[in-house]
């Protein structure tokens, strides 16, 4: 199946992951992401352990599909090489710190007239107005500036963060929403814009439910380990040998929950009658619910709640999810050879649910390091002619 974005130019100068990961979506719908690296390479390849041959996983995962221009941006040579490039773009993709783009000569307004189609996003920490818009930020800085990890963890317990880096994978997938949403703008007007993608605001966005609680009753809240801050049960309990995630808060499920861990003498106790009266006695539920969960196997309780239209799920390691037959019948992992690194395994390309793209094959390994450099800056066009091209297109959309 054709990219939906075949035929786009994408110049990528972001670094590390949240950026990457948005180039990383356009490349895989089909766009030709041009990544740009200092001679020392995108930080990213430094990211680990686990290290694949003394190659970086991680970065190999982030940059498939692409490929890699060595500029050294120090240097008139660089910014001149950068500039031809943008002004052949559709659209530019970065991720420094506000300020240095246009220190650098390669900032929005700076390109604007050569290009004024282009889409230019510009990810950072904190947004390119803030007040803290200078300073540098990663995932775990912005996990606990925004108050995510304020929330994780357990009762009691050192600041927790996910573990996954969500805020990263969050900022770049909103920011190939919002190059899409550009790009929709751009067919119906002709016009390019400029994109400000912060983390901040992304780990705001991921947090919608629990800020419109706290703006409701100003109540600061606090981590509740696996719990729901909102429903109860709503959490994971021990069994023999495991841990079962239960979700029985409505009526007819917590009756059900009640009578088949022999726990009916609790089902109307004040302390746990309702929803809400659960959520702020959890913890003495808890100390009732988890002796009896553990009378028996995470095996032998699953079928049993399933029965009874509890949901439920057993609490999975990483191993046990790459063995389920869901995980399987997904078709989720694709592979490719990396030069001098072997065969990496990755999460395919996410297709919405296009059963066609499914297993589709054809990606290709993350570039070596300046691998593309001659190949595309020997075809570039001249800056003048290049600007007059534009200027004309820009002209003809208006009329």
């Amino acid at each position: 199946m054709k990219g939906t974005l075949a035929g786009m130019r994408v110049v990528d100068f972001s670094q590390v992951a949240a950026g990457p990961t948005c180039t990383m979506m356009l490349a895989d719908r089909g766009a030709d992401v041009i990544k740009i690296e200092a001679p020392t390479g995108d930080l990213g390849r430094q990211l680990g352990p686990p290290w694949q041959n003394g190659q970086s996983v991680i970065y190999m995962a982030l940059n498939r599909n692409k490929r890699s221009v060595m500029l050294d941006l120090k240097t008139d040579a660089g910014i001149q090489a950068a500039m031809q490039l943008i002004v052949d773009a559709d659209i530019v993709v970065e991720s420094f710190r506000p300020g240095v783009m246009q220190r650098l000569g390669l900032d929005y307004e700076t390109v604007r007239p050569l290009n004024p189609k282009l889409i230019y996003c510009s990810i950072s920490a904190y947004g390119q107005h803030s007040p803290d818009a200078g300073k540098p930020g990663v995932d775990g800085i912005v996990q606990a500036v925004s108050g995510l990890m304020s929330v994780c963890g357990v009762a009691g317990g050192e600041p927790s963060k996910v573990q996954a880096p969500v805020i990263d994978m969050t900022t770049g997938i909103l920011a190939t929403l919002a190059v899409h949403d550009a790009l929709l703008h751009r067919n119906a007007t002709g016009e390019g814009q400029w994109l400000d993608v912060s983390m901040y605001e992304s780990a705001l966005q991921l947090q919608q439910t629990s800020l419109a609680s706290y703006f409701s009753d100003r109540e600061v809240p606090q981590p509740c380990g696996s719990g729901a801050p909102y429903s109860a049960p709503n959490e994971a309990y021990p069994t023999q040998d495991g841990w079962i995630m239960i979700a029985a808060y409505h009526p007819k499920r917590w009756h059900a929950f009640c009578q088949l861990l022999g726990l009916q003498e609790f089902e109307n106790d004040a302390r746990f009658h309702t929803s809400n009266n659960r959520v702020q006695n959890r913890l003495e539920l808890a100390e009732i619910v988890a002796p009896a969960m553990q009378r028996k196997t995470t095996k032998e309780w699953l079928p049993i709640f399933e029965a009874s239209d509890i949901i439920c799920a057993p609490v999975a390691n990483y191993d046990d999810v790459v063995a389920s037959p869901t995980f399987a019948e997904g078709q989720y992992t694709e592979s490719f050879i990396q030069k001098d690194a072997g065969r990496i395994e990755f999460i395919r390309p996410y297709s919405a649910g296009v059963v066609a793209q499914r297993g589709g094959g054809g990606v290709r390994p993350a570039p070596a390091l300046g691998e593309h450099t001659e190949e595309i800056l020997s075809g570039l066009s001249t800056l003048e002619a290049q600007r007059v091209q534009n200027n004309e297109d820009h002209e003809r959309n208006r009329l």
